[in-house]
């Protein structure tokens, strides 16, 4: 099973250039930072306006991914506590792992809540007040353990660990994913735990959502341009996405500090995540399932989308400012489906239950004693009754027949005899 994270790393380079090179003289000339004028999406999806509402303070998300880098101001502050999961990182899972996706965590870090650098400058995350945890994970040669362990293992301590909202900017590029899994994203949804996880891109050869994007009752994001199309190579379609976010053009602080300008959905998701920490923090008294509901109910049409939910949008473009404000009924049901059922229904046969008694049985009276057993007789041989009354009569009636025969045969002899005597 192939594993990869989801990232349009290769145009990093150019775009870091585009970010840091800005002058500063466009600040003085303007008053608008320009990173800040670059992070479209904080006016466009309804985020300035919910901030007015809540910054998120109070919420903890969890990032499992490659580890949220030290340095970066952006992140004094924001990091509430972390581990390794991979065997590979620090103990705190502040330690950036792998050859070209170690910057990856920080990148969706910085989205979902980063602190800026000062008032009104630097890059901003969607619920800048909200706490982070840093969950390091590690792929191929990098890793020590296998990836199905290390992601259960990751859920389980972010749940423990106190989490609100767990992001998820990866994918197995498969549809399955490990049974190990079950009981992991299990225990996040019985403890009220928002998970949310990327589409994948058709970038990086996905051309359908994979695991975890898969799995009944996560919030799968995926991605839009400027626009708000859907993305061409920075996304990609399935039944199971929720809401979509953008996908092109963002921005994210690396492990160094140094700003880059990426595509993908591993940053729609941060952005949708940084949006259900805003609304576990205006809405304390919501459980998971309605934070998702509130998502997926107030998202934007998207002018494209065919029907509702869409495979390419879902249920629409994410409206941060909605999704805190607007009037939403409650549900009892996670609108992404239910794990249980479909773990009893695919995982395991149901068992069924052994019928109880209702009623006292019957008491039914004994049956007679049965008769005496005799011993059994082979039919050619004669018994009691057959010689008394059947053996012994015959064997007269034959010697008295047979006592006459001779009688009158002797008699018959006699009278032939004297009658051929001479005469005298």
């Amino acid at each position: 099973m192939t594993r990869r994270l989801i990232g349009a790393v290769a145009a990093v380079a150019v775009a870091t250039t585009l970010v840091a090179a800005a002058p500063a003289a466009a600040q003085a000339a303007t008053g608008v930072d320009p990173v800040r004028a670059a992070e479209y999406w904080l006016a466009d999806y309804g985020i300035e306006k919910a901030w007015q509402t809540t910054r998120g303070a109070g919420v903890k998300i969890a990032v499992i991914d490659t580890g949220i880098g030290r340095g970066p101001v952006e992140f004094v502050g924001a990091v509430a506590g972390g581990t390794d999961v991979s065997g590979a990182g620090a103990s705190d899972g502040r330690t950036p792992l792998g050859a070209v996706d170690k910057d990856h965590g920080s990148w969706v870090a910085s989205l979902a809540a980063g602190r800026g650098t000062g008032p009104g400058t630097g890059m901003i995350g969607v619920a800048p007040e909200a706490q982070l945890l840093s969950v390091s994970v590690a792929f191929g040669s990098f890793a020590k353990r296998s990836f199905s362990d290390q992601i259960a293992d990751a859920i389980r301590w972010s749940v423990d660990n106190g989490a609100d909202v767990i992001n998820m900017s990866l994918t197995t590029n498969v549809p399955d994913w490990p049974e190990s899994w079950d009981d992991a994203f299990l225990y996040a949804f019985d403890h009220d735990v928002v998970v949310v996880v990327a589409a994948g891109n058709r970038g990086s050869g996905t051309t359908r959502v994979g695991a975890p994007a898969t799995i009944p009752g996560v919030l799968t994001v995926g991605g839009v341009d400027r626009s708000g199309k859907a993305s061409v190579d920075a996304s990609t379609q399935g039944i199971t996405i929720g809401v979509s976010a953008p996908s092109e053009e963002l921005i994210g602080v690396s492990s160094d500090s140094t700003l880059v300008s990426w595509d993908g959905t591993s940053g729609a998701a941060p952005i949708v995540a940084g949006v259900a920490a805003l609304v576990r923090a205006a809405h304390p008294e919501l459980d998971a399932n309605n934070v998702i509901n509130r998502i997926v109910k107030t998202a934007r049409p998207a002018s494209a989308a065919t029907e509702v939910p869409d495979v390419l949008y879902g249920y629409g473009l994410v409206d941060a400012a909605a999704a805190v404000s607007a009037n939403v009924p409650r549900v009892t049901a996670n609108p992404m489906g239910n794990l249980e059922d479909w773990v009893r229904l695919y995982r395991r046969a149901p068992v069924v239950p052994v019928p109880q008694e209702t009623t006292a049985p019957a008491e039914v009276p004994p049956l007679p004693d049965a008769d005496d057993a005799t011993r059994a007789t082979s039919p050619l041989l004669p018994d009691r009754t057959t010689v008394v009354y059947g053996t012994l009569p015959l064997l007269l009636v034959t010697a008295t027949a047979i006592l006459v025969a001779l009688g009158v045969t002797a008699a018959v002899r006699r009278i032939r005899l004297a009658s051929r005597a001479p005469s005298r």
